[in-house]
């Protein structure tokens, strides 16, 4: 699929510099040292994102950003996926900064943008549920009017980075029925707030994630975001700006894995010759290159897709990207580790941390048979059956 834009050259020169940066500053031992610290990222790291203005890069300027937009978050996303950056940045920028921006009143706005923008403020998104199964409209968290304000009662499931948080904001239930879109709002909850607790823990690719207990939290009326009782609409395209970003990282790590690969093959030796003079793994690491490429071409048409002005032609164009780009990414990966053989599936190599990391995306807001249903759903009828 061809780019329906191209690259300005200031973004072009912001793309170099953060994969110079990531060169130079994050390598795979470091990677290795953050995801084993208490945080599960690197703190200096995340202090350079806000220096370099990667964390303001898709925020106006008068709240403290760069004035780009999700190409600049798209660029910022490949390039971790391809140096192995696990941090808060889709939680905090794509889901609560995006959450904010699309639906908050002006207040709400500069109480939390300057803040994510500079990398002071974590906020995360807390929508997922035990019994959800990927639907975004089931929610069973229940905000309750209460005077001036609202009292939640509910829980969350693998929040990301949710002890690191100074806010989470909150998808709770005004009303309607467990499965029903309407009657869905988003809340900012102060993460110190009386009766909320979390349970933190490590998730399998070095990150951390954990699950938030709201009980009879009391926030004020300015903590509701946008009208009451309509917020599906800024939960999806929350999730949907999320999604785009994960396609983005799919395809920079999908690139991560292709040149670990080839550089393999290039120096491992057997019977005397390099792997990679063996014709049948010549023919592999090329199908690893064309799934690369279909990675990086979907993953940018989700970014596009992202200023779409009807929600349904975006929801439909990120589903199937997501649907391409997991698969992809799949692929990559496993074919990545099997062609180095059995130290590509040690801790002390790279490549099976590419492997874990893919899989977490593959399932960390929806799955693919999620996104297949989703896509098919939101097709032209004359379509489905193509």
């Amino acid at each position: 699929m061809a780019l329906l834009f191209s690259l300005s050259d200031e973004q072009k020169l912001f793309q170099e510099s953060l994969e110079r940066q990531l060169a130079q500053s994050y390598p795979f031992s470091i990677r290795q040292q953050a995801a084993e610290s208490e945080t599960g990222y690197s703190k200096e790291l995340w202090r350079t994102a806000a220096d370099m203005g990667w964390l303001a890069a898709p925020f106006p300027e008068d709240l403290g950003g760069l004035g780009g937009s999700m190409i600049e978050a798209g660029l910022v996303m490949s390039a971790f996926g391809r140096s192995l950056v696990n941090n808060p940045y889709a939680a905090s920028v794509l889901m609560a900064g995006g959450a904010v921006m699309a639906g908050g009143t002006r207040e709400q706005q500069e109480a939390l943008i300057p803040g994510i923008a500079s990398g002071e403020r974590i906020v995360t998104f807390a929508h997922a549920e035990a019994d959800a199964r990927y639907d975004w409209r089931h929610v069973e968290t229940t905000a309750r009017p209460a005077g001036n304000g609202y009292v939640l009662n509910g829980r969350k499931s693998v929040v990301p980075f949710a002890d690191r948080a100074s806010e989470i904001i909150v998808a709770a239930r005004l009303s309607g029925g467990v499965a029903d879109a309407e009657g869905l709002s988003l809340f900012v909850v102060p993460a110190s707030v009386k009766g909320l607790s979390l349970v933190a823990y490590r998730t399998h690719d070095g990150g951390r994630a954990g699950d938030v207990v709201l009980n009879a939290v009391r926030v004020d009326g300015s903590a509701l975001i946008g009208a009451p009782g309509e917020g599906f609409a800024l939960i999806e395209a929350a999730l949907d700006r999320a999604a785009a970003g994960f396609c983005m990282e799919i395809s920079g790590a999908t690139w991560g894995v292709h040149d670990a690969t080839l550089a393999y093959l290039k120096t491992r030796t057997q019977f005397g010759q390099p792997l990679s003079t063996f014709q049948a793994l010549q023919h592999r690491i090329v199908d690893v290159y064309i799934r690369c490429q279909l990675a990086q071409s979907m993953a940018w048409d989700a970014v596009a897709a992202c200023a779409a002005a009807d929600p349904r032609e975006r929801s439909r164009r990120i589903s199937a990207a997501m649907v391409h780009v997991g698969e992809a990414g799949r692929f990559v990966a496993k074919e990545g580790v099997q062609l180095h053989g059995g130290i590509g599936m040690t801790y002390d190599l790279p490549i099976g941390h590419y492997l874990k990391r893919l899989a977490a995306i593959d399932t960390a807001i929806g799955d693919q048979d999620m996104y297949l249903d989703r896509c098919l759903g939101l097709a032209e009828p004359s379509t489905r059956g193509i």
